[in-house]
């Protein structure tokens, strides 16, 4: 929902980039059509599609685009607020049942934003690096995944409130990466294995008790 309306499960593994047509603020709400193709295919209104990492509910179907609305709290917790008129973003339909999880399990649920500070390109790929705050960086960790504007991405490194990425060349050209720059400020969704530990080791809630089990982790997607 990354926070907002909609609501399902992502994998991560971009689709399309598709092209921000029109945008409307009115106050504290944002309306924003996006011109689409292959997303289009078999949504229907109601349905989520994940933009930019934040999993947004379609409320109007066009030809060749569709029309998501933001709230004030998407809008201040996530990039989408500081879109333009022509702007490029990642979008992916939510995750049906009978389809393969190429990537890592991403909720659409953006738990902050990033800046990038780092870009090493080169001919395998570019590396990034970002700077995130303390709260988040304690969950990310080296090998472990994380998503950037909604792309399943693995951690290279991870020190203090820095982690990098590392960026193979068919993702970079087919996803919004490609136009980023030093400076830039990316959506970040952690690990939701990461939060699930975390809940376990402190134990919050009495259920986790069994701890890390095999059915555990079935009842959580994996």
């Amino acid at each position: 929902m990354g926070p907002g309306k909609g609501g399902g499960l992502f994998t991560g593994i971009i689709e399309e980039t598709g092209t921000v047509l029109d945008l409307r603020r009115m106050a504290d709400f944002q309306q924003m059509t996006v011109q689409a193709a292959l997303v289009l295919e078999g949504t229907k209104l109601g349905d989520s599609i994940n933009v930019e990492g934040v999993c947004q509910t379609v409320v109007e179907i066009k030809d060749a685009a569709f029309v998501v609305e933001s709230v004030r709290e998407t809008l201040e917790r996530t990039t989408l607020g500081a879109l333009r008129r022509g702007d490029l973003v990642n979008l992916e339909r939510s995750l049906r049942l009978s389809d393969r999880l190429g990537g890592h399990l991403v909720m659409g649920h953006v738990d902050g934003v990033a800046r990038i500070v780092q870009r090493t390109d080169r001919p395998q790929g570019a590396l990034f690096g970002f700077e995130l705050s303390e709260t988040l960086m304690k969950y990310i960790a080296p090998r472990g995944s994380v998503a950037i504007d909604g792309i399943s991405l693995t951690v290279v490194s991870a020190s203090g409130t820095r982690f990098e990425v590392s960026i193979i060349p068919h993702t970079l050209a087919e996803t919004t990466l490609f136009h980023k720059r030093v400076g830039d400020r990316v959506n970040v969704e952690v690990d939701m294995l990461a939060r699930y530990v975390e809940s376990v080791l402190q134990g919050k809630n009495p259920e986790n008790r069994e701890g890390l089990t095999i059915n555990r982790l079935g009842k959580m997607g994996f």
